[in-house]
């Protein structure tokens, strides 16, 4: 059963060039219709996922943020009424900086929300605008004081390997952001994603990306210096004091089930993929119609299942086990990697078997994707 529920809230005041997440900008949102929406779409995934109290709930977008607090503590308190709540429940909110969303972390504070990730994205005016950001540094610092005071955990967002930088500056910026005294950064490297503005830039030439050596000198001098300051990276991009990992997206790299409500939502219960329709309008009409707003069920082998908890649970510091996946899921554990190409990842150093469980070192995550092209037993990918 499901202990993890995502709940997606999909607008925002400005698409970001470089965004290809499910979100849009619309003139006026129905709150109330969006209210009875998403409570119908959470109470059809609690008969199906429900039994066990919920140990993380994720706010994600979008900008969930723009939610009014009374629309947060109503859903929050649905979700208690449905599955209950573990002790020390994570319950986490997506913001962006804003004065205006900032003046709402009380009472999102009082709705129940008890940990933000806030995107600051950078800590250069110049950069901001080149991300096309609606914030200033300044704004941006003032928000995660706020957030600070009101929130027991704050997290921040910031990109890094863009057009120009250089290791000098991206060293100051993170040196700059570890003073923050935040217990979990999230630092992506800058990707030109398909269907956004920045690949028509790049394609008309208005800018040329990063390329892929200083990019990986930029990884791992990231990797170094947050190692050093007591934030060590426990995912590719997520870095994190001992104990203040997102307990919420651990679900997600350890590959157990969840349940996501909302436009574009994806879920995983008991073998089974779940996908909400994406365009709010179709959702709303899905969930008016039928009482929930999927567009797919998909049931999964169990070839399927592992090669996606392997894809998912290699992106992490600790790794898998593999007899773990092949117990989970009733496979030959010698049928889940490649021999011939975990024997070359190993010479060349890019993984290793570390107390049981199969890592990719960190001179591998910088490559990962190719990592995994040859680790992953060919009969799983096909599958």
């Amino acid at each position: 059963m499901a202990r993890a529920l995502y709940i997606h809230w999909p607008f925002c005041l400005k698409k970001c060039p470089y965004c290809d997440f499910n979100s849009h900008v619309r003139d006026g949102v129905d709150h109330a219709a969006w209210q009875r929406a998403l409570m119908a779409d959470m109470r059809h995934e609690a008969v199906l996922a429900g039994g066990e109290p919920l140990t993380s709930i994720f706010f994600g977008g979008g900008t969930p943020s723009l939610m009014p607090p009374a629309l947060v503590a109503h859903l929050l308190a649905e979700a208690e009424r449905l599955w209950g709540f573990a002790d020390g429940i994570e319950v986490t909110l997506e913001a962006n900086p804003s004065s205006v969303e900032a003046a709402a972390f009380g009472d999102l504070a009082t709705a129940g929300i008890n940990r933000v990730s806030l995107g600051l994205q950078a800590l250069d005016d110049e950069a901001l605008r080149f991300l096309g950001r609606l914030h200033d540094v300044g704004e941006g610092l003032a928000a995660l004081e706020i957030a600070q005071r009101h929130f027991a955990r704050v997290s921040f967002d910031l990109i890094y390997a863009r057009p120009g930088q250089s290791t000098r500056e991206w060293q100051a910026e993170l040196e700059r952001a570890l003073t923050f005294g935040t217990d979990h950064l999230s630092l992506y490297q800058l990707t030109i994603e398909a269907n956004t503005r920045f690949a028509t830039d790049v394609r008309l030439g208005h800018f040329t990306p990063l390329d892929d050596d200083p990019a990986a000198e930029l990884f791992e001098l990231t990797r170094a210096i947050t190692a050093e300051a007591g934030l060590p990276a426990y995912e590719v991009s997520n870095h994190a004091q001992p104990g203040q990992e997102s307990r919420h997206n651990l679900t997600y790299w350890r590959y157990r089930d969840y349940c996501g409500i909302g436009p574009g939502a994806h879920g995983r219960r008991g073998g089974v993929a779940t996908l909400r329709h994406k365009k709010p309008e179709n959702w709303l009409a899905a969930v008016a119609e039928q009482g929930h707003g999927i567009r797919e069920d998909t049931a999964l082998s169990p070839a399927t299942r592992a090669s996606e908890a392997l894809l998912m649970g290699l992106r992490l510091s600790e790794g898998v086990s593999l007899p773990d996946i092949a117990w989970r899921f009733g496979l030959d554990a010698d049928r889940l990697i490649d021999r011939s190409g975990r024997e070359m990842l190993e010479r060349l150093g890019f993984v290793q078997h570390a107390s049981g469980r199969l890592v990719v070192t960190d001179k591998g995550m910088p490559v990962l994707d190719a990592v995994l092209g040859e680790l992953v037993h060919p009969e799983l990918v096909a599958a």
